[in-house]
């Protein structure tokens, strides 16, 4: 693995006024937390309420296993997302793909919190929730590679660690978000009530949220690259083709840099509610909360891990960070046999602090992987793939081995195969290149108003 070399100290920055640079930063920011906002609930409901209002069965395992399928839904469906609006992001600009993705998932969101259950409409409640969580995979799918070209090609692309970690804070403030309103849910209703009526309130609260969103984003101009890009008539004509083409080392590096953090994400946030209540004997709220504090640090720890990204090798950083994150793994199954809310907590923090150290400087690293008129097509290809095999089905495998084997081991061992892939990633990858950008961004390129 090679250190980055010294960029020179002369270099571009975005032509964008102070205050354009803060909205791009809070629109990816608050962009990615409103979606993942939605996603999370879906998460955390598939655990402890979907089994029982969607997928009856005398078999509290066999329901698990049926919720946790359509979780995974969500994930198969997002290399469809990146293959649509990744490479619309390429051609017409990344401003309009982000306000339709934010429009498919709180639809679909909506829709789902409105939904009657199993013992209302039969087998078309489990249909129709499958066909809005694969609405939902699409959104996000589209989603994220807008969001992080948004911050980071406003930003000084010296500082691309940094910036481009606005999207990345998404996913555990809209966990927060999530299981926040979950465990308030869940503590001041009863149990039939919170099965009955009560969690259909957090989904519904999507509407406003989505409105919230919309708001940020139209008001922001298209990327200074994207403009740079469109006056050049430099914007691709078949960008998938191409990335296939020319740039098929790159895109298996970001793919399989994407696995790790994945897998150990669906772990510390997904499995644990799970694990927490069957294995450990926890009340559901005690484990939401225990997932809330974890989801709180992750709102420092992933900027800092992105800023620290910048003053030293990114690849090292995310390298260290994936080997620590498997072993630690074998260590949190131990020290929670057992024990106590505390220990299950302390667990959780750490272990999303490993994930924090991957997934922070993780956007910088993908993008950095791609030309600047690929790098929309690229990133959503390689952050939709990769969540097939990584996030998708480890909640599924998961639960599938620790109900065969009793014991933590093996998901730790799966885990620390996955990890195993990610350093293979990292490996085949580059080092940041910001003399790319500063072509584009010394070039005659439309300056951004900071209206």
């Amino acid at each position: 693995m090679t250190t980055a070399s010294p960029a020179p100290a002369d270099g571009a920055s975005p032509p964008v006024s102070r205050r354009s640079l803060i909205k791009a930063f809070t629109a990816s920011l608050t962009g990615t937390s409103l979606e993942w906002y939605d996603f999370a609930v879906y998460s955390a409901a598939s655990a402890v309420v979907f089994p029982s209002v969607f997928f009856p069965s005398s078999d509290p395992y066999t329901a698990t296993i049926l919720a946790f399928s359509t979780y995974a839904v969500g994930y198969v469906s997002r290399p469809i997302g990146g293959f649509v609006f990744g490479r619309l992001g390429d051609k017409l600009g990344r401003k309009p793909v982000l306000v339709t993705t934010l429009l498919v998932i709180g639809i679909a969101t909506f829709l789902i919190g409105v939904l009657p259950g199993y013992a209302t409409i039969g087998l078309a409640a489990p249909i129709l929730l499958v066909l809005l969580r694969f609405a939902q995979g699409v959104g996000v799918g589209g989603e994220w590679g807008g969001a992080v070209l948004l911050s980071s090609e406003f930003g000084n692309p010296r500082r691309r660690g940094f910036w481009s970690s606005a999207a990345q804070v998404g996913p555990p403030a809209g966990n927060l978000l999530a299981n926040g309103a979950l465990a308030l849910l869940t503590a001041v209703l009863t149990e039939d009530a919170f099965l009955d009526w009560g969690w259909r309130l957090a989904f519904l609260l999507s509407a406003v949220l989505v409105g919230f969103g919309l708001y940020i984003r139209l008001k922001l101009e298209d990327t200074p690259v994207f403009q740079a890009l469109e006056a050049r008539g430099d914007a691709p004509a078949a960008p998938v083709r191409e990335v296939f083409s020319t740039q098929l080392r790159p895109l298996v590096a970001a793919i399989l840099c994407r696995i790790g953090p994945d897998v150990t994400y669906a772990l510390f946030t997904v499995f644990t509610l799970t694990y927490g209540t069957t294995a450990l004997g926890l009340e559901r709220s005690q484990v939401l909360v225990a997932v809330l504090i974890g989801s709180a640090f992750q709102l420092v720890s992933i900027p800092l891990a992105g800023a620290l990204s910048d003053l030293i090798n990114r690849r090292l950083l995310y390298a260290v960070a994936a080997v620590g994150a498997a072993v630690w793994s074998f260590v949190f199954f131990v020290v929670t046999d057992g024990s106590s809310t505390v220990v299950l907590t302390i667990g959780i923090v750490l272990g999303l602090v490993f994930h924090s150290l991957m997934y922070g400087p993780q956007a910088a690293f993908i993008i950095e992987q791609f030309s600047p008129r690929l790098r929309s097509t690229g990133s959503s290809l390689a952050y939709t793939i990769a969540g097939v095999f990584g996030g998708a089905i480890a909640p599924l495998m998961f639960t599938i081995i620790y109900e065969r084997t009793g014991s933590g081991f093996g998901i730790a061992l799966y885990l620390t195969v996955a990890v195993a892939l990610t350093l293979i990633g990292l490996a085949l990858g580059r080092d940041s290149d910001v003399r790319e950008d500063e072509e584009y961004l010394t070039g005659p390129t439309p300056v951004v108003s900071g209206a």
